[in-house]
Order: C-alpha cells, then sequence, then structure tokens
C-alpha cells in the first residue's frame, strides 16, 4: 500500500499491462495452434485493408504466437512428463 501510494499507483498499471501482454501472448500462441492444428489462417489483409503497416505489426504478433508454440513444443518435447504420439 505504502509503495503503491510512493510510487503513484504504477505498480498496479504495470500489473496490470503484464496480464494484458501476457493475455495477448496467449491468444497468438492459441492462433498458432489453430493454424498448425487445422491448417486456418488468419486473413491478415483483411483486418489491416489498404494499411500496410497495420498488416505488419499484426503478422509480428502472430509470429510472436509461433514462437511461443515452438519453444513450448520444444520444452514439452524434451521433458519426461509427455510423449509423443501420433
Amino acid at each position: 500500500m505504502l509503495l503503491d501510494l510512493l510510487t503513484f499507483g504504477l505498480w498496479s498499471k504495470l500489473g496490470r499491462l503484464t496480464h494484458y501482454a501476457f493475455d495477448a501472448v496467449l491468444l497468438s500462441a492459441f492462433l498458432a495452434g489453430m493454424k498448425r492444428s487445422t491448417g486456418l489462417t488468419f486473413k491478415t489483409e483483411r483486418l489491416a485493408g489498404e494499411n500496410k503497416d497495420l498488416e505488419k505489426w499484426v503478422n509480428k504478433y502472430l509470429s510472436v504466437g509461433e514462437w511461443v508454440m515452438d519453444q513450448s513444443v520444444a520444452l514439452a518435447g524434451s521433458s519426461g512428463w509427455f510423449e509423443r504420439r501420433r
């Protein structure tokens, strides 16, 4: 409480921002998993329209989800808790 008063509430704002960032990464990873398991891809050009900068940022956002999926699969594959079945 005292720390929150001394920093003008920045700790609570930082926590909220961290929570939103984590949720955004989870959504991106979910979309990446959908792409891998079903082949469905997100149409970035439909969202961005003529705005090429927005399309570039959306593609970067989706690539973060792909990276998170790659790292998660690599971590799970190297642990003893999971086994690969096909």
